[in-house]
């Protein structure tokens, strides 16, 4: 565990039980793959976003258990989708369930993850909570298929690539915090603030996880350097080297991207460097984590609030 999650260790601990409940099924296989991703650890950044906020604002319920693991649910079952879309062979530094179980039972189980994940929205009860989740599943599908549009595209510009990671990542995050705020009955003013926290926060993350891409290993990225190269994405630190390098350098990147063509990895990160376009990608999520933590000071001062500004700051501490 980082620091930030030692402050609600045992609520994380409980959620974790509530995950190992929800994934009962009659069906073996769901069970398997759900335990498999799961087991498979991370940040669980987004679930954690709710334990913090509740406790930042002092909830005495026990629902918040349950947003966390539903949080969690939506996260994993986009993941599953995402691999099998993305063709993907690793996932947090394991083989990816696609690849182990084929697409098929891969698809499914994400279906399940969604629809388990909506009958605990209902046994919270909030028609607020399920609108905000509701309103975010349909915008994440949206973004996964924008994205999919994007693939191979050199074209694509800078607004329509923040217009997806707002949709695909940043959504989530900013989600996660808004039900915990309805959760704990908290006023408008504070409701936003902590949305609008979220999504700054999920936009410095993937920021800085599409610079790591062409900077960072496979161990600390839980997937092959120059895996989006080889996808064809037309990520931030892509698009700004086109922007700014010269004719030769621009068109090396755009046919790399058309080709989805991984061998010229080495080619395009000089090119990354040389535009300055990692610098420039990094600059953009140190500003989306300066704005996160504006949104704080609507929030009471106490070691979960500061708790939530470390996680914001985690964002960049993994490029060093």
């Amino acid at each position: 565990m980082l620091p930030f999650h030692q402050v609600v260790a045992d609520d994380f601990e409980a959620v974790n039980r509530r995950i190992i409940e929800q994934l009962h099924s009659d069906v073996e296989l769901v069970e398997n793959i759900g335990h498999y991703l799961i087991e498979a650890g991370g940040k669980r950044l987004r679930p954690l976003m709710v334990l913090l906020t509740c406790r930042a604002l002092d909830y005495k319920g026990r629902d918040n258990l349950d947003l966390a693991a539903i949080i969690e649910f939506i996260h994993t079952a986009t993941l599953l989708h995402d691999d099998v879309v993305d063709t993907s062979e690793r996932r947090r530094g394991r083989i990816t369930a696609n690849a182990q179980w084929g697409n098929a039972p891969a698809v499914l189980v994400g279906d399940f993850l969604y629809s388990r994940a909506f009958q605990m929205m209902v046994a919270i009860g909030s028609m607020d909570i399920m609108s905000v989740l509701s309103e975010t599943t349909n915008r994440i599908a949206e973004g996964e298929v924008q994205q999919l549009v994007n693939a191979k595209d050199p074209a694509v510009t800078e607004s329509n690539y923040f217009s997806v990671i707002d949709k695909k990542t940043a959504i989530l995050f900013a989600s996660a915090c808004e039900v915990a705020a309805v959760l704990c009955e908290a006023d408008d003013s504070q409701r936003q603030a902590l949305r609008a926290y979220g999504h700054h926060v999920g936009m410095a993350f993937q920021l800085v996880d599409d610079a790591l891409d062409y900077q960072g290993n496979a161990d600390t990225l839980g997937k092959n350097v120059g895996d989006d190269l080889a996808e064809g994405k037309p990520t931030l630190p892509l698009i700004h080297a086109m922007q700014t390098g010269s004719a030769s350098q621009s068109q090396l990147v755009a046919d790399a991207i058309r080709a989805g063509d991984a061998s010229k990895l080495p080619d395009i990160l000089a090119i990354v460097n040389e535009t300055g376009a990692m610098e420039y990608t990094l600059e953009r999520a140190r500003a989306q984590v300066s704005c996160a933590l504006t949104q704080l000071a609507t929030l009471p001062d106490n070691s979960y609030t500061q708790a939530m500004a470390e996680v914001a700051e985690f964002a960049l501490a993994r490029t060093h």
